[in-house]
């Protein structure tokens, strides 16, 4: 994400640098990946006023001017351009002034006359295009002022890397807030370039469609589209931006088009919301409308010029008789505002993240407007954020905001979080006082309630990160600084959930390979060869390596390959990674493994011992049972030789190989010794029929009780849920857990979920019983179940548990 640091100072004014700026944002927020200063071409540059002008002697077309640069002497310069004026003021580069272009200005005659300098003109500035004549400076400002305290170019670029959680930081708008939160300056949610009154037309609102007197909005997919705003604007007048415009887009490396575009993509880059301007006499039936894609729609020009293919299963942008717009990604050619246009409507849609991503796809094509979408926008301020749009449109181009269309339901507010100040002080190790903690969510737009020892946070629309405890106490962390939180290690876990075995076997191995000098590789899963039967990446990183591996010595080979190159012979590598056996109609099996290479010397040389002895196979073969007892303590590991590539086979139930790595010693320089290899299962990663490595299969009883957890994946339900209560009297001598066991027995693959919730003894049960409710979750997978069906299963339920525990329902 671009921002420019002036702009930034729209919001929230401040005397920082930009430097300051940006390693605050580093501290504090988001990673600042670099600066680019504009405009330090033009720092030597001044204002002149040119004294006296005459025609030069020796030309017909060049003047003679002796001009005034605030030195105390008046210089001699020759200028070509026609429209040089005694008393005017003009930009001047002095001999030994380096121009934006590379030229260096030097003192020199000119047929006959000396030139100390030059008189400029905003093409050879940089500023513009316009090189008729030398640029006019209406300023009074005296002589010798640097030019950038008259033309206010001089920025800064800040490259800000913003991750996908923080979407409200694509925006300038969004930057200045954390700039404000963290500096304490006061922010502003409109920009001080925005001179002209926010539009207070009243607004126009329906669920489905919103008509007003020039334009109708109807949203017939309102899951893909829950908010419309449209705001017609009479009588502008499409034409050049004005400087100030032009500039702000500029600092940002975006090119000016016409007043109404540019104001468009200010909003987008300013204040984070893709806003898009139809011309309003383009429109059929001055019609918009927002719906799915059908089988035979055409297809469609964008702006870009492109014809593009509108796929099914997406959202598009009609107006009364065709599409006009890729929702969410980029409108059509045939209703562009252009210099002819004189009424526009103005769109800001609040789309869902996931069918804008679907349409994106589906032409190929990602855009500022989708790249924004897609990670969510603040639905809550679209008619805020479009009346400022369209007051910016109004002063740029003229014109009349007539009416304003809002289509959708009222976004509500989020749920609120709660907040334990004790559970802070906990987790950051230092006391934030609750003023402070307060303090710092306030800065970033939060509403905080105080409740006896806790607070009651409201996140605001933007931050769509905010959803837990957690997220709240980072930002406090973040806000007071990580520099001030301890870095010693705590006694206790944010969580009980115990780590899993194959982790824990993994951790066990890396902390014994690190131990004894090995250094750990972390490479990609991925190979150079493989045969038919080689499980494939359809879409791989890199096409020479398009297979997954069967092997982790097959990387550490390659590793060793690259260092062998390199003249480097003394290797101790090691790698916890994944291996994929191809399976038959099945997918590939993923299996964790430990792999270790050992080549050259045995230990560093020292005058002692110069040569030390190399590597053999008796290192390998004790390596090997030492990662076997670290992965499966208490499991003996024996070596018997055994004939193969590799030369014995460590028998830990058939877990792995040690031996020669010919992969690597066939093919060493002859300066190389030989190299061994070690390579061992850890696990499976998932599979229905494989157990982990080190363990036999367990049985169902086992499964049930947590021996091991197979990691198994369904398909998210499509139907509905349908769900009855049972009230049953229980005797006290059977037990609750008997009961809910014949209810599932007797309840059939369609029960889903058995929850008892309420337990009752008093009035109206019997002596010797309780009532118990039970609630039961019925649901079919490919259709909703019917009444009599749900009234059949409780007339068996209650039957069953009549006749084998004597238990009947309660009377209502």
């Amino acid at each position: 994400m671009i921002v420019s640091h002036e702009w930034i100072r729209q919001f929230v004014p401040h005397t920082l640098s930009a430097q300051e700026v940006g390693e605050a944002l580093s501290r504090h927020c988001v990673t600042l990946d670099g600066i680019e200063m504009l405009g330090a071409e033009l720092a030597s540059f001044v204002v002149v006023r040119v004294v006296e002008a005459g025609r030069h002697p020796n030309s017909d077309h060049l003047w003679v001017t002796k001009v005034d640069d605030g030195s105390g002497e008046l210089l001699d310069v020759v200028c070509g351009a026609p429209n040089v004026v005694a008393g005017t003021k003009y930009p001047f580069a002095r001999t030994g002034t380096l121009m934006p272009g590379g030229l260096r200005i030097e003192k020199r005659k000119i047929r006959g006359e000396t030139s100390n300098g030059m008189l400029c003109s905003a093409r050879e500035l940089g500023l513009g295009e316009e090189h008729n004549g030398i640029l006019a400076l209406d300023t009074d400002v005296p002589p010798g002022t640097p030019l950038l305290e008259v033309i206010k170019v001089a920025d800064a670029r800040l490259d800000l890397d913003v991750l996908p959680n923080r979407p409200d930081l694509l925006s300038h708008l969004g930057v200045a807030r954390e700039v404000a939160a963290i500096t304490g300056a006061p922010l502003s949610l409109i920009p001080a370039d925005l001179t002209a009154p926010v539009s207070d037309v009243l607004a126009i609102e329906g669920k489905t469609t919103a008509r007003g007197t020039h334009a109708t909005i109807v949203v017939d997919d309102a899951v893909s589209c829950p908010r419309f705003v449209g705001v017609v604007i009479t009588g502008v007048q499409v034409t050049e931006s004005p400087e100030w415009l032009r500039q702000r887009l500029a600092s940002i490396g975006q090119r000016s088009i016409s007043n109404v575009v540019d104001a468009t993509n200010y909003v987008l880059h300013g204040l984070g919301h893709p806003v898009h301007a139809y011309d309003l006499a383009t429109l059929q039936d001055r019609t918009i409308t927002v719906r799915g894609t059908r089988a035979d729609e055409p297809s469609l020009v964008t702006l870009d010029g492109t014809t593009r293919a509108i796929a099914p299963g997406t959202t598009v942008i009609c107006d009364g008789a065709r599409p006009i717009g890729l929702a969410g990604v980029m409108g059509g050619l045939e209703t562009e505002v252009t210099t002819a246009t004189t009424d526009v409507l103005l769109e800001l849609a609040v789309f869902e993240p996931r069918f804008v991503r679907r349409v994106r796809r589906a032409v190929g094509l990602s855009t500022d407007a989708s790249y924004r979408l897609e990670r969510g926008v603040d639905a809550q301020d679209a008619e805020a954020v479009a009346r400022v749009a369209a007051s910016l449109i109004a002063q740029v181009a003229g014109g009349t905001v007539r009416e304003v269309l809002i289509v959708g339901e009222p976004v509500s507010a989020r749920e609120p979080v709660t907040l334990r100040p004790a559970r802070v002080t906990r987790l950051l190790g230092i006391e934030v006082p609750t003023s402070e903690i307060v303090r710092r969510l306030e800065s970033l737009g939060c509403t905080v309630d105080r409740r006896d020892e806790e607070l009651v946070v409201h996140a605001p629309g933007w931050r769509h990160d905010l959803g837990l405890e957690v997220d709240l106490i980072e930002e406090v962390a973040r806000l007071v600084g990580f520099d001030a939180l301890p870095d010693e290690l705590r006694p206790f876990r944010a969580g009980n959930a115990p780590d899993h075995p194959l982790h824990l076997a993994a951790r066990r191995v890396r902390d014994l390979l690190v131990g004894v000098g090995m250094a750990e590789a972390r490479p990609m899963p991925f190979t150079s060869t493989g045969d038919e039967r080689t499980p494939r990446v359809r879409n791989p990183l890199a096409e020479d390596e398009p297979f997954l591996r069967a092997s982790v010595l097959d990387t550490l080979a390659r590793r060793a390959e690259y260092n062998l190159s390199r003249m480097q012979g003394n290797l101790r590598l090691f790698e916890i990674g994944d291996v994929f056996t191809p399976r038959d109609g099945r997918l590939p099996l993923e299996e964790t493994r430990v792999g270790a290479l050992l080549m050259g010397a045995r230990r560093p040389a020292h005058f002692t011992e110069p040569t030390p002895p190399a590597y053999d196979a008796w290192d390998a073969k004790e390596l090997a049972l030492r990662i076997a007892a670290a992965a499966f303590p208490g499991r003996p590991a024996t070596l018997p030789p055994m004939e193969g590539m590799l030369g014995w086979h460590i028998h830990v139930e058939g877990l792995g190989v040690v031996g020669a790595a010919h992969a690597v010693t066939l093919d060493r320089p002859v300066w190389a010794s030989e190299a061994w290899g070690v390579e061992l299962t850890l696990g499976v990663m998932s599979s229905d029929d494989v157990a982990p490595a080190g363990q036999h299969a367990h049985g169902p009883a086992e499964r049930e009780s947590g021996a091991t957890r197979a990691v198994r994946f369904v398909p998210l339900p499509t139907q509905p849920a349908a769900e009855f209560d049972l009230a049953l009297l229980v005797p006290d001598g059977v037990s609750a857990e008997t009961v809910d066991a014949a209810l599932r027995r007797a309840g059939g693959e369609l029960l889903e979920q058995v929850q008892l919730f309420d337990e009752f003894r008093g009035a109206g049960v019997p002596e010797g019983t309780r009532s118990l409710a039970w609630r039961l979750t019925w649901r079919h997978p490919e259709r909703t179940l019917r009444d009599k069906e749900l009234e059949g299963r409780r007339a068996r339920l209650l039957d069953i548990l009549d006749k084998e525990l004597g238990i009947r329902p309660r009377a209502s």
